[in-house]
């Protein structure tokens, strides 16, 4: 699969634990330009999840008037292709906000559902883009704890999902080298 980065998003290395809690904390402490001790543990929490899961993108989503996201996204097989309005069945409950169905860029169908923390305190978005050829989905979560310009994550989010290409199976996961431009990991804000 390949993503074409987007400035606001920065991905964070997939190694160990440790480098990848290091590394996001990093991202962290560079964005909210501060030291609050609660997001080593958020890192490493989140680092630790990204690794039980094998995901294939861990990365922080920011925009300069909103709190940062973390973004995680893999490739899931199925067992057969699937059309997305069967995702939509499946999804109800109090959590759920909204549940959207579309097209990305790329012209792969999706489908978008919007939830809403049970405390009441952040956001999170899911997204997966089905891939009509082969039996396969994209599954990307964006995740803000305080949800503080979650309109603005969340498009900065989009914009970067709905670049997604998928490569032929089997195909490990990379990012698309940019055009000319800045990557999303030096991009200015």
């Amino acid at each position: 699969m390949r993503l074409a980065p987007v400035p606001g998003v920065t991905p964070v290395v997939l190694d160990t634990v440790d480098r990848t809690a290091a590394d996001l904390l990093a991202v962290l402490h560079r964005l909210k330009g501060t030291r609050d001790p609660g997001l080593e543990v958020s890192a490493t929490q989140a680092a630790e999840l990204a690794h039980r899961h094998g995901v294939g993108l861990l990365a922080v989503v920011g925009h300069p008037d909103a709190d940062p996201a973390l973004l995680m996204a893999g490739v899931v097989p199925v067992d057969r292709p699937m059309d997305p309005g069967e995702l939509g069945l499946h999804l109800d409950g109090p959590t759920i906000r909204e549940v959207t169905k579309g097209e990305t860029a790329t012209g792969y169908p999706v489908v978008i559902v919007e939830r809403i923390a049970a405390t009441g305190q952040g956001a999170q978005l899911q997204v997966v883009v089905t891939d009509p050829e082969h039996p396969r989905i994209a599954v990307f979560t964006l995740h803000s704890t305080t949800g503080r310009g979650w309109l603005d994550v969340a498009g900065v989010a989009g914009r970067f999902m709905s670049g997604l290409e998928f490569s032929p199976p089997g195909t490990p996961w990379e990012s698309a080298p940019p055009p000319g431009g800045t990557s999303g990991r030096s991009a200015r804000r």
